[in-house]
């Protein structure tokens, strides 16, 4: 897990290593996986995120590389049931994965129901094991901040590495103010993951000031000084 804070001034390489390098669009090719992997490779970056479909293609892609391959669990709604999402997670984990990004449910958190998202969560984190790393996909665009608040509660008792803003799919994104907040009640032992509009140089250093210790964005090429990547949609 990334912890560190970057230099004043981070180049290039420094940055990537925060980066998630994000393809989850749902017409997504082969050949724009193909891509984004050696993309990857290419510039350092932290991992790759996809969709959980591309598993096993981008364990193979990236076997021999320093890249993690992050996959997508109950992705993007969190609404499926949780045996289902836990079996996606620990599918995902048999086939290579070296972190899940789940989605809370967020209707039962807008219901009340605590005990059901807890319940969800550790279902995922219990069916994954112990060797992969888990983040909590909030959706902080459809949450107020009480409920922001009491989600990162939640996720850190039930066996959370992270806390993620956004999936990039329900409008919103990631904000300094929501970072800070999620650092602040998850406290500096658990991983803050910024995605969802984080597009430049300046909107990655301002989350990772504000807290983030990994940026998920499709954008990453440009964040770490490169030329443009093609636009990949959802983060």
């Amino acid at each position: 897990m990334n912890t560190a804070q970057p230099t004043s001034d981070p180049d290039g390489a420094e940055l990537a290593r925060y980066i998630d390098h994000t393809l989850l669009k749902p017409d997504a090719t082969s050949a724009q996986i193909d891509t984004l992997c050696d993309e990857a490779i290419a510039h350092g970056f932290y991992s790759v995120c996809v969709n959980s479909c591309w598993t096993a293609h981008c364990a193979a892609r990236l076997e021999g590389s320093e890249v993690k391959l992050a996959v997508v669990a109950g992705f993007p709604l969190g609404a499926m049931d949780s045996a289902s999402k836990a079996f996606e997670a620990r599918r995902a984990v048999e086939q290579g994965a070296h972190e899940i990004d789940m989605v809370i449910n967020i209707g039962m958190l807008k219901s009340g129901d605590a005990a059901g998202v807890e319940a969800d969560i550790r279902a995922v984190r219990e069916a994954m094991g112990s060797t992969a790393l888990l983040k909590v996909i909030i959706e902080t665009g459809l949450l107020s901040e009480a409920e922001k608040v009491q989600a990162c509660e939640i996720a850190k008792r039930a066996g959370a590495d992270f806390v993620k803003t956004s999936t990039g799919f329900s409008g919103g994104g990631a904000t300094a103010d929501d970072i800070a907040l999620m650092r602040r009640t998850v406290g500096p032992d658990l991983g803050v993951k910024a995605s969802g509009g984080v597009r430049t140089r300046e909107d990655a250093l301002a989350m990772i000031a504000a807290g983030a210790t990994r940026i998920g964005a499709s954008a990453g090429i440009a964040i770490i000084g490169g030329a443009d990547g093609p636009a990949r949609g959802g983060y």
